[in-house]
Order: structure tokens, then C-alpha cells, then sequence
């Protein structure tokens, strides 16, 4: 039997790395592209690669998406069934600093993406967006079907843009995308600019960690390994007609295209989940509280019952347990 195809973009990433692990271990041949910037360190993206590289079924490019004569050739080479597209420029606060990094990678790197997966026509093209284009809103829990039209940061404004993007590419070509929203996801070999990577660093290092609003925030921290059962369970959940519609579906009346949340469907305070990384490390944190950062928000919280409904799967990981196996990660990682 000729094994799936899939070509996933950003396997040198955080997220990009546990995915392709994950369908590599169901037998998929896996096509990754990256373009390793620095934006983090560089070595613990190429040591990701080089795990992924000990499977007989990868094939790597590192190459930039907005390099559209070696995208295009990578994925005509790997004739994918699946496109999974989750390289991006991350992170919120870098966003106020240097948003062109945003517009490049975001903008014009998807927009790439996106024609190399029409011209290979591929089955379903599954992209990457975030909790973060819910924006201003309050609602809670969120959900699928409501308006994302207040943006806070340009990471937020381009992820929405993609969806938009995403949305008319289905109906003019009439290829099948989903668009999947991440909640604050953590866990083992995690992006070093991420909250419990550097929480975990501060109370190990005894320095002083930064503690926005006070404290006074609220996450739906949902951990790494359920967010990609999640996504792999959209693979075969291809949108297109009514007939493939379930309840609270958000599937386009006029497009194969359809946006799933990702989340753990519960909400933790930030002062609770530092408390936690406190007792697994057996040691205190310094906190160095501080007021709302520009483009934060106060809460989020994902409603997940479409995911349900369309895979039967809900991200479950309890928040210590997530947090005991990143502690467990990093020590053995840096050998502290």
C-alpha cells in the first residue's frame, strides 16, 4: 500500500516538528519545508529536522515561502494528497517590532502556498491560523461563528487575512481549506520566546520573570501532542458541500472552506499555571509584575465542539501533566 503524502511547511518549527512526528509514526511519507530563520535559536530548530531526518519518510527543504520557484518545485516534487501549512512568522509582542516580518512571511509566503497547493491540486489544504483573530471580542467561550473583525496586532490582522485568503481561494478553484485557530499551545520542544519556556528558565536561572497584567490573565493552554491529534483529524474532515456539513458547522455557504478552533476548552490564570511550573521545579519564581501589554488580551477560551463533531477527538491534557513533561523536556535538553 502506497503511503499518504503530505507536505507540511514549518517542520522545523514547534508545532511543524509534532505534526509531521505524528503522521511519520502512522506511516505517512512527510515532505517538510523551512526556511530556519533566526527570529529563535537556530540549532534547536535544526536538531527538530534532524529527528524527523532519522524516518525513512521525510524529506526536508529549507527554503523561505516566499521563495515561490523552490516552493513550487518542492511541492511538485512531493505531488502531496494534503498540504499542511504552518510556517509563519510567530510570536505577538515581536509583531509590534518589526511587522513587515509579518506581511513577508504571513502574507506573501501564504499566498505562495496556496498556489503551489492549486497548481499540484491537492485534496485538502489545511492552514494555520490563531486564537488571536478573535481580538477585542468578549464573548466566551469563542466560537467559530462569530465575527473576528478587531484585530489587535498585525500577527493577528495577517493570520486573518489568511483565512479571507483561504475562504476565496475555495470558492474560485474550489479546493478544500481549513483553517484551524491555536490556543496557546506549550509543551516539550517549544518556541524559547513562549511563556513556559521562559518562566521555566527565569525560576531555574533565579532571575526575575515578567508577569503581564499581574497576573490577571487567563489562557486556554492547550498542549502540544492534542493540538496535532486535532489537526490530523481534519485531514479527512474535507470540507465541501452541505452534505459534509454537522451541528455549528462554520462551513462556507459558498466555498469548501470551513475554521476549527483547537483548544483545550478551559481556561487557567496565569498567577495558577506559574504556580504550577513552581512546584514541579521545587523552587520559587521572581515575579516582576507588570501592567497589560500593548496588543495582549485579557482572556481566551475556545469552544471545541466542532472539532468533535467532525473528528470525535477533544484535546484533554491536564495543564500540571503538560507542564511535568516540558520540565522534563528542557532538563534533559539544556542538562539542568
Amino acid at each position: 500500500m502506497t503511503p499518504r503524502r503530505a507536505f507540511i511547511t514549518g517542520t522545523a518549527g514547534f508545532i511543524g516538528f509534532h505534526l509531521a512526528e505524528l503522521l511519520l509514526q502512522q506511516g505517512w511519507h512527510v515532505t517538510g519545508y523551512d526556511g530556519l530563520t533566526d527570529y529563535y535559536d537556530v540549532a534547536l530548530k535544526e536538531r527538530r529536522h534532524s529527528l524527523l531526518g532519522q524516518h525513512a519518510g521525510f524529506t526536508a527543504h529549507v527554503a523561505m515561502l516566499e521563495d515561490m520557484e523552490r516552493l513550487s518545485r518542492a511541492m511538485e516534487d512531493a505531488r502531496p494528497d494534503v498540504v499542511i501549512h504552518l510556517a509563519a512568522q510567530a510570536g505577538v509582542r515581536y509583531s509590534l517590532e518589526n511587522p513587515r516580518a509579518y506581511i513577508d512571511a504571513n502574507i506573501v509566503g501564504s499566498f505562495n502556498v496556496m498556489e503551489c497547493a492549486r497548481s499540484v491540486q491537492t485534496r485538502h489544504l489545511l492552514m494555520a491560523s490563531t486564537s488571536s483573530v478573535y481580538g477585542a471580542n468578549t464573548e466566551m467561550p469563542f466560537d467559530e461563528g462569530q465575527k473576528c473583525d478587531t484585530p489587535l496586532t498585525i500577527y493577528a490582522a495577517t493570520k486573518k487575512a489568511n483565512e479571507a485568503m483561504g475562504h476565496s481561494w475555495a470558492h474560485i478553484h474550489g479546493l478544500p481549506v481549513t483553517m484551524f485557530r491555536f490556543f496557546t499551545v506549550y509543551g516539550p520542544w517549544g518556541r524559547p520566546d513562549m511563556a513556559l519556556f521562559k518562566f521555566t528558565r527565569g525560576i531555574l536561572n533565579g532571575t526575575p520573570i515578567d508577569i503581564y497584567n499581574h497576573g490577571q490573565m487567563w489562557r486556554d493552554f492547550t498542549y502540544v501532542t492534542d493540538l496535532v491529534r486535532g489537526i490530523a483529524g481534519l485531514i479527512d474532515a474535507v470540507p465541501g458541500g452541505p452534505e459534509t456539513a454537522v451541528e455549528g458547522d462554520s462551513l462556507s455557504p459558498v466555498a469548501p472552506f470551513r475554521v476549527v478552533n483547537i483548544g483545550n476548552s478551559d481556561r487557567v490564570r496565569l498567577e495558577d499555571f506559574i504556580d504550577a511550573i513552581e512546584q514541579e521545579l521545587g523552587r520559587p519564581a521572581i515575579r516582576n509584575y507588570m501592567e497589560m501589554q500593548l496588543g495582549d488580551v485579557p482572556a481566551t477560551w475556545a469552544n471545541g465542539n466542532l472539532l468533535y463533531r467532525l473528528t470525535g477527538y477533544r484535546p484533554q491534557t491536564p495543564v500540571r501533566e503538560g507542564i511535568t513533561a516540558f520540565v522534563r523536556w528542557y532538563r534533559e535538553y539544556h542538562g539542568v
